[in-house]
């Protein structure tokens, strides 16, 4: 009987080290109160938790870090 291969999918990193840093970062000005929505951050202050970690992965993208693209809804 032949034997079968299992391929297995590579476990690495889903976001790169830097998405997290930049994360870290816009949580720390979401808690300052200096988070702020919109272009240019011409926005809103951000209240929300997950408002804060969508910044931030979209200014890690913005940086070239490693990030998975946006889905979308």
């Amino acid at each position: 009987m032949p034997s079968k291969k299992r391929s297995r999918k590579k476990s690495g990193r889903k976001y790169g080290k830097a998405a997290g840093k930049t994360v870290a970062s816009a949580m720390r000005r979401k808690k300052k109160g200096t988070l702020r929505s919109g272009k240019g951050g011409k926005g809103g202050k951000v209240k929300s938790r997950k408002q804060a970690i969508a910044i931030g992965l979209s200014e890690a993208r913005k940086k070239g870090a490693k990030v998975p693209k946006k889905t979308g809804k």
